[in-house]
């Protein structure tokens, strides 16, 4: 495509600029509006510029790919309601052998729930998660926020649905989604493997701590979040504590003469204790009697007195009677239907998330067997909103929308941009250099994808180059062009993980440990850049060797 007029070109260029910077820095002083209005504002530009009319700009929206990531984050919020990701988290530190296990863990666990639930959600639900693990084993958090982050960008590389460039991918190469994931599934897990090696080399040492340190820290951190709960057995083991303390005055006290031999202390202590348990065993058991020796006498007065003193002394008695067993229910209470009545919503709560996990099963088999993407998740949607069975809007309302119009301005503004001809000129001038069936053209390509992705973004990246790399791929072969698409794919997920701005998964985790009660911590830029630029360049390069 040739370069179009001088006034479109230069106007065009302005709008998307104005759309980059917007996009890419989350405030900017002179125009804090955020990413989704600037988005909007791009496309305006574009249309107020007449880069493209308002007819072209309403085409350029891709609904397929509006409808697709729609139903797939109404699929995540329902996985979430039906504690999917709690369950995840509780992987981290199930049997956990250390922070290196800690680490590997939270790499396999961000990468396989990326894959199937998006980059972004797997990171919005994890990172409290992990920051929660790091305190209570006493760890600096940078590099398990770093794991959570990068594999979550390797880890999505693997399926059509794995983040929001891919799912332009599926749209644009019509490529199928087992067919996909043949082709990416052995990078990707070379890729998380290789990329959690380059942290447990780089953070050997950190990561190395006294156990007993992890234990002191995680005893403190649950004597803190036991105490902090009313109904846990601490908050008990006061109440008991003060009420011994007004029984102990009924008893004469015990003096206890602590030698100074540690065993002959211990001895001493349970000693005392079998002392106290007895004593107050046998004030339950007087209670008791006493109770029960009431009872009779009343039954006998009930019986033989019949004068009106008599009588009200056994009314005065049988109240006194009623208020003891009172008292005595309260402190043991017994429960006999509520148990029952409870399980009943238990079941049902269990019933409920069993066929939220099966429809988001039949979802992915679906995507396997190559029905039409979209509506497959569309139809998910509406399956376990209809099998709730109440108002959608809690659920609905928890949809990213400012995400769907960050995308329909984004589809606007790009499409003018490749309507002034710069991006085909470009491409023209790089094409004879970048040619997929030769290794130097492949790592002339990579090298694009990863600085267009740390410029302009992946998504915006992989509109602008995608189809112009699959039809110069596809002038060798069929082969070459599915190739292209693969490496497109890859290549702009891993570059995510070249700095904190090279995808949105990363802003997610370092605002939500910023933002984190209680947890708040600050992933800076040169941190996440030293680990980012070697882990990006071994991971891009080993899977671009494995994509056949």
């Amino acid at each position: 495509m040739a370069l179009a007029s001088t006034e479109k070109v230069i106007l065009g260029s302005i709008a998307f600029a104005i759309f980059w910077v917007l996009a890419v820095f989350e405030s900017v002083p002179f125009l804090p509006v955020g990413r989704t209005a600037g988005s909007l504002l791009g496309a305006m530009l574009m249309v107020i510029f007449r880069v493209i009319t308002p007819e072209q700009a309403y085409a350029a929206i891709d609904l397929p790919i509006l409808g697709l990531l729609f139903g797939t984050m109404v699929v995540s919020v329902y996985l979430k309601k039906a504690d999917m990701f709690n369950h995840l988290g509780n992987l981290l530190s199930w049997k956990s052998k250390g922070a290196r296990d800690l680490l590997c863990r939270i790499c396999l666990i961000s990468a396989i729930s990326s894959a199937f639930f998006t980059n972004d959600t797997s990171c919005v639900l994890l990172t409290e998660f992990v920051l929660k693990i790091a305190k209570q084993h006493n760890l600096p958090p940078h590099p398990f926020l770093l794991a959570l982050a990068s594999s979550a960008n390797v880890g999505s590389s693997a399926t059509l649905i794995g983040n929001p460039q891919n799912l332009v991918i599926a749209i644009q190469s019509k490529i199928s989604f087992g067919s996909f994931l043949v082709g990416l599934l052995p990078p990707m897990v070379i890729g998380v493997l290789i990329n959690a090696l380059i942290l447990l080399c780089m953070y050997w040492k950190l990561l190395s701590f006294q156990k007993d340190e992890e234990d002191a820290a995680s005893e403190v951190v649950a004597e803190e979040d036991v105490s902090s709960h009313p109904f846990l057995p601490t908050t008990v083991s006061h109440f008991t504590y003060l009420n011994s303390q007004e029984g102990n005055s009924r008893f004469e006290p015990m003096e206890i003469q602590s030698p100074p031999s540690t065993v002959n202390g211990n001895a001493n202590q349970v000693e005392s204790l079998r002392n106290w348990s007895t004593s107050y065993e046998n004030e339950i058991h007087q209670v008791s009697s006493s109770a029960l020796a009431l009872a009779r006498n009343s039954t006998a007065s009930e019986e033989t007195l019949h004068n009106g003193a008599s009588q009200k002394k056994h009314e005065t008695d049988a109240s006194d009677f009623v208020v003891s067993v009172n008292r005595l229910n309260d402190l043991f209470p017994v429960k006999h239907s509520e148990g029952k009545e409870a399980l009943a919503p238990r079941y049902k709560r269990i019933l409920w998330k069993s066929r939220v996990y099966l429809v988001t099963i039949g979802m992915l088999i679906s995507l396997l067997m190559g029905l039409n993407m979209s509506w497959t998740a569309i139809t998910a949607a509406l399956a376990l909103v209809i099998l709730e069975f109440k108002d959608a809007q809690s659920c609905l309302e928890e949809v990213s929308y400012p995400l769907l119009i960050f995308f329909c301005g984004m589809f606007i503004t790009v499409d003018g941009f490749n309507r002034t001809g710069i991006p085909s000129t470009l491409w023209d001038w790089m094409e004879p250099h970048a040619k997929v069936n030769c290794a130097s053209g492949i790592a002339v390509l990579a090298v694009v994808i990863l600085v267009l992705s740390n410029v302009a973004s992946n998504v915006p990246t992989v509109l602008l180059l995608g189809s112009q790399v699959a039809a110069s791929a596809a002038a060798i072969s069929a082969v070459e062009e599915r190739k292209s698409w693969l490496i497109l794919a890859w290549v702009s997920s891993v570059a995510g993980n070249l700095s904190l701005l090279g995808s949105a998964a990363n802003l997610i985790v370092c605002e939500k440990a910023r933002l984190a009660p209680n947890l708040g911590y600050t992933l800076s830029f040169w941190n996440h850049l030293k680990f980012g630029v070697p882990s990006t360049i071994i991971v891009t390069a080993i899977g671009l060797a494995l994509i056949g």
